[in-house]
């Protein structure tokens, strides 16, 4: 699997730190922006669709 590198403001790092851990809805901050990821590509699949360009 490819590995990247981003900036992000330590706010939206300390907000998703937040939701993750053994009994919260992520594994590890890599494991929520995958996830963020993918929904965000969904919503533009679906965007896309909706006004015929797929």
């Amino acid at each position: 699997m490819p590995k990247i590198s981003l900036d992000m403001p330590e706010e939206i790092l300390n907000d998703l730190k937040t939701h993750i851990g053994d009994t919260k809805k992520f594994i590890s901050v890599a494991d929520s922006i995958r996830t963020a990821c993918r929904k965000m590509l969904d919503q533009l699949d679906a965007i896309d669709q909706y006004h015929g360009r797929r």
